[in-house]
């Protein structure tokens, strides 16, 4: 297999370029900059909007990676991050399925529900967040999402290639991981959006490899997250502090997390081995805890 992994210089972008690297997969990496030197056989510097940079890149691929996007709706305009978000994906996966490519990967986001960037706190209609809860998008960079996902559908249709969109929470490496715990631990409040979720990059770059190797057909979307939350608190107390009222489908013991993560353990094979090693941070609202 040779990969094409747009986006390559961000910080998944590196991460996926190491579990190529580490499997022996030949990869060219699209950049919209010069970042100096990667973990790829091939640097492509061009714009994933760009027809002729993709086509370049696509060179030898047989399937891609597809990771460059704006990351949040805070980054530029409102019209700039739908409108690079969605065009940039839409040329890779188009130029990919042009060139008779059968298996790609696309970064989605938990943020598609529409809670994360939500401008009051809104409620999701039921817990644990699966594929089917129903979307309350108000925000440009969740829409681009949306966008992404069902051109990932549209693809498989147009060109029979198989587009597995990865719904990805708060994303980091250990030092990060820890500054955010540290954020969550002194406001749970910020992490109630994501159901306070996480994952390791490396458990996120083994994703986007299983995307593309796993026997899977269509356009699947999946959740992936750690199996547990970010908290030292239970899950339960946390939604009842947090979440009042929102009916659960599941018991939700201990610190799981609030994500229905069995159909990328089932599709995918694909389950967290890089948990955080959270300790035992202190519960900062024990006024809040509920029995």
């Amino acid at each position: 297999m040779r990969a094409l992994v747009t986006g390559a210089a961000g910080r998944l972008g590196t991460a996926v370029l190491n579990e190529l690297a580490a499997r022996d997969v030949e990869v060219t990496a699209l950049v919209a900059e010069d970042p100096g030197p990667l973990r790829a056989g091939r640097v492509v510097v061009g714009d994933a909007r760009d027809p002729a940079a993709v086509s370049d890149a696509l060179d030898g691929a047989d399937a891609v990676i597809h990771l460059a996007a704006l990351a949040s709706p805070e980054v530029a305009p409102p019209e700039t991050v739908f409108a690079t978000n969605t065009q940039a994906t839409f040329v890779v996966l188009n130029e990919a399925g042009e060139r008779g490519v059968r298996r790609a990967v696309i970064a989605s986001s938990l943020s598609i529900t529409g809670l994360p960037f939500a401008k009051v706190r809104r409620h999701p209609p039921y817990l644990p967040l699966d594929v089917d809860v129903p979307l309350r998008i108000e925000d440009p960079y969740a829409l681009s999402k949306q966008v992404d996902e069902a051109t990932a559908a549209m693809m498989h249709r147009r060109h029979g290639m198989t587009v597995t969109a990865l719904r990805f929470p708060f994303l980091g490496d250990p030092g990060r991981l820890t500054g955010h715990a540290e954020r969550l631990a002194r406001d749970p409040a910020a992490g109630a959006s994501e159901m306070w979720s996480y994952l390791d990059l490396r458990d996120a770059a083994r994703a986007c490899l299983l995307g593309l190797t796993a026997p899977l057909e269509g356009a699947p979307v999946l959740f992936v997250a750690a199996p547990e939350t970010l908290m030292a608190a239970d899950t339960r107390d946390l939604l009842a502090a947090h979440h009042p009222g929102v009916p659960r489908r599941a018991a939700l013991e201990g610190r799981a997390v609030a994500i229905d993560l069995r159909p990328a353990q089932r599709l995918l094979g694909f389950t967290a081995h890089h948990p955080y090693p959270l300790g035992s941070h202190p519960d900062p609202h024990p006024e809040e805890r509920h029995p």
